[in-house]
């Protein structure tokens, strides 16, 4: 576990270990939640499909494609739960793929109309 006081910037980062130096990797949604084994419930997401959903998220610069560095601040799930849990989802892609799914950035999906 890690501890933080409530409204404390909470600072992340993923590695990508591979002895591949053209490989990046993506913050694409990350989830939060008061049980570790349900992220469907009861949920609060930070970043969906590349999009942020919460104004104290950030992503920061890392001066390597294999590293993503991001923040938000610490929250709790009303005072019942005394935990908060966080599950995110990276993708990782080829150094300058441009029409890789790292380079799109956020992606909104609209539905479509069935009707007539």
């Amino acid at each position: 576990p890690y501890y933080v006081d409530l409204n404390q910037n909470l600072f992340l980062q993923a590695s990508l270990h591979s002895s591949d130096p053209n490989l990046v990797v993506f913050v694409d949604t990350c989830v939060a939640s008061p049980d570790p084994s349900n992220f469907r419930t009861l949920t609060y997401e930070l970043i969906r499909s590349g999009c942020v959903k919460d104004p104290t998220y950030s992503s920061y610069y890392s001066p390597y494609g294999d590293v993503a560095r991001f923040a938000f601040n610490a929250f709790s799930f009303v005072n019942r739960h005394p935990s908060v849990y966080l599950q995110c989802e990276l993708v990782v892609c080829r150094y300058n793929d441009y029409s890789s799914r790292c380079y799109q950035g956020c992606v909104s999906r609209f539905k479509r109309n069935a009707g007539s």
